[in-house]
């Protein structure tokens, strides 16, 4: 009985235990790892303010071959689409009236010599005459009168042989200018007119070229109130490069300057003439064509370029970023962006020297989240003369090919 009540006691006190430890507190689980994330630490920089605008080229000089006198083509001398030198002869029209216009002329001036020679021998002698009263004060006076007139005539004439001149040699044809000549207009045997201007044949200076472009009045004012606040500073020469984008999205090589802006704007669009310069030395260039201009128009000597990457938008299209606050704590950033300078943002207001924004890892962490900061590790550059976008002018928005969805989900994740 005894031995049969201790094990009974043993067995109570065992399933007690048992029972104390099953109502007992369960291991609080190991805290979960602090994410790492990729950081890069922002300084004000300068960063060119560049707009690209959307414009045409034009020939630096356009000379329109036209008759100026009327005739008959007897023969085109020039190959269509060649090079001309300046007073190079294109044409010849029919010559013979003006030869024959010019020879009258100069028959008219030595009738009209020898006439004032006749008068002035008659003065002269009238002029002893009249002092001995051999001759009327009269008959000396008109004397005079005629030789006025004989001298006018000879002036008259003279002028008559210039523009006889003048006249034949309008019939070489000749190009005012050296450069490119297009389509010949005429044919050997057509009839032009001078009183029609008839048009005869263009030629255009190629090299260099001008490339003109229009830019809103509303930017240009944005761009010079910057400067005036000392946002902005000119960049001396520098400030007017042009570089220029054809139409199959290449770089031209050669770098342009800004000529000058139109003081003028157009009330039918609300924008303002831009004209630029480029060397043309390969006839890359022809009149007429569609580019885009990248004008340097300054320098922001106080934004902050953050990579595309760690920039998002909120439901309101609103720039964001992910920065890290002195805890080593994720806190979100509403910034202003400019534009695009190559893969990277230029951002305006909205971030400090020295702050550290993520760019990788975004996805990882929410506002408020301790994290571990590595330097971030980003592709290289694209190579020189790859497309990228360089335009910092204007408010930066969303891309196009951006789903809302995506946008709005990119804000929660924040």
């Amino acid at each position: 009985m005894r031995i049969e009540g201790m094990s009974f006691r043993l067995i109570h006190v065992a399933a007690l235990a048992i029972a104390l430890s099953a109502c007992g507190e369960k291991p609080a689980p190991p805290p979960p790892p602090t994410p790492e994330v990729g950081v890069v630490t922002v300084q004000p920089t300068a960063v060119p303010v560049v707009s690209e605008l959307s414009g045409r080229t034009h020939a630096y000089l356009v000379a329109q071959v036209r008759a100026r006198v009327d005739g008959v083509v007897l023969r085109r001398e020039f190959t269509e689409g060649s090079l001309v030198k300046a007073g190079q002869r294109l044409y010849k029209i029919d010559p013979a009236p003006y030869i024959a216009a010019l020879n009258t002329a100069k028959a008219a001036l030595a009738k009209a010599k020898a006439n004032l020679a006749t008068q002035e021998a008659l003065v002269a002698r009238y002029k002893v005459l009249v002092e001995a009263n051999a001759v009327s004060r009269q008959d000396y006076d008109n004397a005079i009168a005629a030789r006025g007139q004989a001298a006018a005539d000879v002036a008259a004439g003279e002028a008559a042989v210039e523009t006889a001149q003048i006249n034949l040699g309008y019939t070489d044809v000749v190009s005012p200018i050296a450069g490119q000549v297009g389509i010949s207009q005429v044919t050997p045997g057509a009839y032009v007119q001078a009183g029609a201007a008839t048009l005869m044949a263009t030629v255009q200076q190629l090299d260099p070229m001008y490339v003109d472009v229009t830019q809103t009045s509303l930017d240009g004012l944005k761009l010079r109130r910057e400067i005036q606040e000392g946002r902005l500073a000119a960049d001396g020469p520098n400030a007017a490069r042009v570089t220029l984008i054809l139409e199959d999205g290449s770089i031209y090589r050669e770098t342009g300057k800004l000529q000058f802006a139109d003081v003028t704007v157009d009330q039918s669009t609300g924008s303002v003439a831009l004209r630029a310069l480029f060397p043309n030395a390969d006839r890359v260039l022809l009149p007429g064509m569609f580019v885009r201009a990248r004008i340097e128009q300054g320098v922001n000597n106080h934004a902050f370029l953050v990579p595309q990457i760690g920039v998002q938008y909120d439901r309101k299209g609103q720039s964001t970023v992910l920065a890290i606050d002195k805890d080593d704590k994720v806190e979100l950033r509403a910034i202003q962006t400019l534009g695009a300078n190559g893969q990277d943002w230029v951002v305006q207001d909205g971030l400090n020297p020295g702050d550290r924004i993520i760019v990788q890892g975004v996805d990882k962490v929410r506002p408020g989240t301790p994290v571990k900061t590595v330097a971030a590790q980003l592709p290289p550059p694209p190579p020189p003369g790859a497309p990228s976008a360089d335009m910092v002018t204007g408010g930066a928005s969303p891309p196009a090919n951006a789903a809302p969805d995506a946008q709005a989900a990119s804000g929660d994740k924040r």
